[in-house]
């Protein structure tokens, strides 16, 4: 199978269908931290908001915007900012939040441009337009005929809904006043909007509709990223975009706890619960969304908690105090592996949601997302120097000035020890979940980039620890985003390969995540993770998920299996027997188009930049027993459809015939300091009319490779294909050589094979012809 991709900006003939303006699915929720608010669908025409203040200002806004900014382009609704062709209606039910009547009660804000084109919001009183109580009515919003103000008629100011961007109906607690007092514990709230309707001629909006065929790759997302959404507009997208299986969904870090105060500030929490109300509303629907749509759901659970409300003590730190600190704004932190408070809530946290899980009624699957003991990214210092580390470490663990470069065994020792404290944390994770739900399969998922950094060759001591060997796990699940988007496919392969040795998971028993595009203007990485997808499949990855959904519908990405084409450019890496191809003939050819005038002028324009070359390997062809090795290679090549290895026996090596390669004999490149992989190229003349070709199949074991002149006896490898892969990137000036042997990919140019044994033995020629092939 070859996966296919391209990006949607809009849809262009693909299916389309209709929807209601406001329909209950396309609702969205924002608010201010560290409050708390979600909303799921409760019907076809129904909705539910649950939130959670902890301040005298905390306002949580239900959303309707007029373009889609969360949809796939494939699946979004059309921008229609009139909104004077249409009113909407619900029944309204609220608790725990301002009543109708009051003031700050439920308010309807619109955001657009009046008439002028003067941009403007309006305030909408939903009170004024209510047939019952305060806590439960009707409302009925004619937009063609709707005021703002308090008071209704004296303070009347006429809405003009004709260029509409968003509107917004706000929620505060009881005791909202706009300011900033702290409440001394969250504040639970709840408003329903159900017999949701809308009528009018412009009531209903074109939608996409596509339905992409399935394509064997499975979806991973993350509640920090889409819990503004409906759970139902999250699975049924994922499901429409062809994705299967199950879905990877990481808790987050950032939205599911309970708060609570302490000495000035908000902390996570056990206290009422595990997981704030909106969170587990959430959930709940969500698991329910993925049972009704056939997904199983693994549920992902890292040590990366949002550092304003995580405990001091049980944060990692590095020698010096340093608290571990990611580089998101705001910053995340690691939580302690050593620290029981810590892992005692870790448990209580997977707890909780895997068993929403089993009242859904999915099969459990849970992971542990990157678990690691922090390395500080700008000079490799180790966070395993916390209290409760200390203590478990003995005391006073040895100094670990960076991790960067060699270290000594005493050293290596604690970094082991430090691993042993991360597995047993995992083990005692996983444990707790199969209390819970006994057949549970747990997962792991390992970031590769910072356990293999090439620069701290002893981190995995700590963060690949030997602990997790296999059968700690039922599941090895492996990520390494910065090396796919770097260009540097070398490393991962590299990375799969070391992890695989050091854990003991067969391929069978692993996954791998693709991605993931960080921001828009970086779009162009797709086309990385595509290829670094189309690897994993290819090396028999029992799973690969695309990283992550609100990026797919951010940029448009979309997916596609071409069957079949895996064999297009099929290839069998041997080489085509040695005596027998020692006396061919070689013939190279270039294509020139000549075009001559009537005074006999000529115009010439090549259509080539390197030689198409020719061979016949029929004057090799000296016995019966060449005869039988030749058809028995041509069977196995199946005629002209497979390629192979060809040596050419004028030109093998990338100095002069005869003499061994050397690390100066052909240039590679020249430094930039950002791109780490360079072509093997062969040069033939000198200077700017050198005619360039590129070898994509060097000699294994022949490769040499100098910088500045200065042979490298590592720090690079051959990636495949004739790419020369930097495990650092060179820096900027340095000159690049290489010297080599290689072979030429060619196929027979015929899928006919004539040989008569009477003119053979007469002494006619074989004829064996065969082609280059351009890779």
């Amino acid at each position: 199978m070859t996966i296919g991709y391209w990006l949607a900006d809009t849809r262009r003939g693909q299916e389309a269908a209709f929807m209601k303006r406001f329909a209950a699915t396309h609702w969205t929720v924002n608010f201010p931290r560290p409050m708390m608010a979600g909303v799921v669908t409760t019907a076809a025409d129904a909705l539910r908001v649950d939130a959670v203040f902890y301040g005298s200002g905390d306002l949580a806004g239900l959303i309707w915007e007029a373009e889609d900014k969360w949809s796939h382009p494939l699946l979004a609704y059309e921008t229609r900012r009139d909104f004077r062709d249409c009113s909407l209606s619900f029944r309204w039910r609220s608790g725990g939040l301002r009543k109708l009547d009051e003031t700050h009660g439920p308010t309807l804000t619109i955001e657009g441009r009046d008439a002028g084109g003067v941009p403007r919001a309006w305030y909408v009183r939903l009170w004024n337009y209510a047939s019952g109580g305060p806590e439960e009515a009707v409302i009925t919003l004619d937009f063609a005929a709707m005021d703002g103000g308090y008071l209704l008629p004296d303070e009347a100011d006429p809405v003009w809904a004709g260029d509409v961007d968003r509107m917004f109906i706000s929620l505060v607690p009881p005791d909202y006043d706009a300011g900033d007092t702290s409440f001394a514990a969250g504040v639970e709230g709840w408003a329903e909007l159900s017999e949701i309707g809308c009528d009018g001629a412009g009531s209903v909006l074109a939608v996409g509709d596509v339905m992409l065929p399935e394509h064997g790759l499975g979806m991973a997302t993350g509640y920090d990223d889409c819990f503004n959404q409906t759970p139902a507009r999250v699975v049924a997208a994922i499901h429409a975009l062809g994705y299967r299986g199950a879905i990877n969904h990481y808790v987050g870090m950032s939205h599911y706890f309970r708060l609570e105060r302490a000495g000035g500030g908000l902390f996570v929490s056990l206290a009422g619960g595990v997981l704030n109300a909106p969170c587990a509303a959430w959930h709940r629907d969500f698991a329910a969304q993925a049972k009704a749509w056939d997904f199983d759901l693994i549920w992902s659970l890292s040590y990366e908690l949002f550092d304003a409300h995580c405990w001091n003590d049980w944060k990692q730190r590095a020698e010096n105090g340093d608290p571990a600190l990611t580089g998101w704004s705001p910053p995340s932190t690691l939580l302690s592996p050593a620290q029981s408070g810590a892992m005692g809530y870790l448990q209580a946290v997977a707890g909780a949601f895997v068993s929403i899980g089993l009242e859904a009624g999915l099969p459990i699957r849970f992971q542990v997302g990157e678990p690691w003991w922090w390395v500080m990214p700008g000079d490799g210092r180790i966070c395993i120097y916390d209290d409760a580390a200390r203590v478990a470490l003995g005391g006073t663990p040895v100094s670990i000035g960076s991790v960067w470069g060699a270290l000594d065994s005493d050293q290596c020792d604690v970094l082991d020890a430090a691993g042993a404290l991360l597995a047993a944390s995992t083990a005692a994770l996983c444990a707790h979940v199969k209390a819970i739900a006994p057949g549970a399969v747990t997962h792991l998922l390992a970031y590769l980039p910072t356990i293999l950094d090439p620069r701290a060759p002893e981190a995995k001591r700590a963060n690949m620890p030997v602990g997790w060997a296999s059968p700690a796990f039922d599941v090895l699940q492996l990520e390494d985003y910065d090396w796919v988007t770097e260009g540097r496919p070398h490393l991962t392969a590299r990375g799969v390969e070391m992890a695989t040795a050091r854990l003991g998971y067969p391929i069978g028993e692993q996954h791998y995540f693709s991605g993931f595009v960080l921001l828009p203007e970086q779009a162009g990485q797709w086309r990385a993770i595509v290829a670094a997808a189309q690897a994993s499949v290819a090396r028999g990855t029992a799973a690969t998920f695309i990283w992550a959904m609100p990026q797919v519908c951010r940029d448009g990405f979309t997916c596609f299996a071409i069957d079949g084409e895996d064999d297009v450019q099929a290839f069998d890496d041997v080489i085509f027997p040695m005596a027998i191809g020692r006396e061919a003939s070689l013939a190279p050819a270039f294509s020139t188009q000549i075009v001559e005038s009537p005074a006999g002028h000529e115009r010439r324009s090549s259509d080539w930049a390197d030689a198409r070359l020719s061979y016949d390997a029929g004057p090799g062809v000296r016995s019966e027993a060449d005869i039988a090795t030749l058809i028995a290679f041509f069977r196995a090549r199946r005629g002209a459809a497979r390629g192979f290895r060809f040596s050419d026996p004028y030109a093998d090596r990338s100095g002069a015939p005869g003499v061994a390669p050397g690390p100066l004999d052909q240039r590679l490149g020249v430094g930039d300091g950002v791109a780490a992989e360079f072509p093997l190229m062969r040069y033939y003349g000198s200077g700017e009319e050198a005619q360039a070709r590129t070898i994509t199949r060097p000699v294994a074991g022949s490769i040499r490779v100098a910088a500045d002149g200065v042979e490298m006896v590592g720090g690079w490898s051959h990636a495949g294909m004739g790419v020369i892969a930097f495990d650092d990137a060179p820096d900027e000036g340095v000159v690049l050589t290489a010297g080599y042997r290689f072979d030429v990919p060619v196929r027979f140019a015929e899928d006919r094979l004539e040989i008569n044994r009477a003119t053979f033995a007469a002494g006619e020629a074989v004829s064996v012809p065969l082609v280059e092939i351009r890779e």
